[in-house]
């Protein structure tokens, strides 16, 4: 079987905001990388602006200092994208709601839905949870009331409220225009 020839780049391999990141998460300044890998403040903020390469035993060192793989560096970052228009639909629950899942149905660490609320549309009767740590719900056009067993909160666009996910609530759009609300549960919530 003949190979594939394969034609090398000349582009440069963009790794330095990576280290950086690396480095900022360990809570590590360039002074206590330069002390611990022997290598210059100088060289190594060339580096985290990808001004300069670093050699293989560099890079080693690097890594071991910052305690992150080699291969970490060169991975393809994961993204999805979710148009509008082709987001799934799902439902929560609740009267003159149409809801879209705007992030992957595979992204476990949080998820984000869309809601376009009719005028006087509302959620349960009853005061309902979901099975997540942090519920985010921002307005982004129309009012919306958020209602807890002991407390109102009467949003206009712009506004934003963050709370615990396990927490009893329901909600309304009380005007007579649609409301649109974006709900960010951390992490995603469970069975959806």
């Amino acid at each position: 079987m003949k190979a594939l020839p394969v034609e090398p780049t000349n582009a440069p391999v963009a790794i330095g905001s990576r280290i950086r990141a690396a480095r900022q998460s360990q809570r590590m300044t360039i002074e206590q990388v330069a002390e611990a890998t022997g290598l210059t403040k100088g060289f190594l903020s060339r580096v985290e602006r990808d001004l300069t390469s670093p050699s293989v035993a560099s890079l080693v060192t690097l890594c071991q200092v910052l305690s992150i793989s080699i291969g970490d560096l060169f991975l393809a970052p994961e993204t999805h994208l979710t148009r509008l228009e082709e987001a799934p639909r799902i439902s929560l629950g609740g009267e003159g709601i149409i809801e879209r899942l705007m992030t992957a149905r595979s992204e476990r660490r949080l998820q984000m839905i869309r809601a376009v609320i009719e005028p006087h549309g509302r959620g349960e009767a009853e005061l309902y949870s979901v099975d997540c740590e942090v519920e985010t719900l921002h307005v982004v056009e129309g009012s919306f009331e958020l209602i807890f067993s002991n407390q109102r909160f009467e949003l206009q666009a712009g506004d934003t409220v963050t709370f615990p996910g396990r927490e009893p609530h329901t909600w309304a759009n009380p005007s007579g225009d649609p409301a649109v609300i974006l709900w960010t549960l951390v992490p995603a919530a469970s069975g959806k």
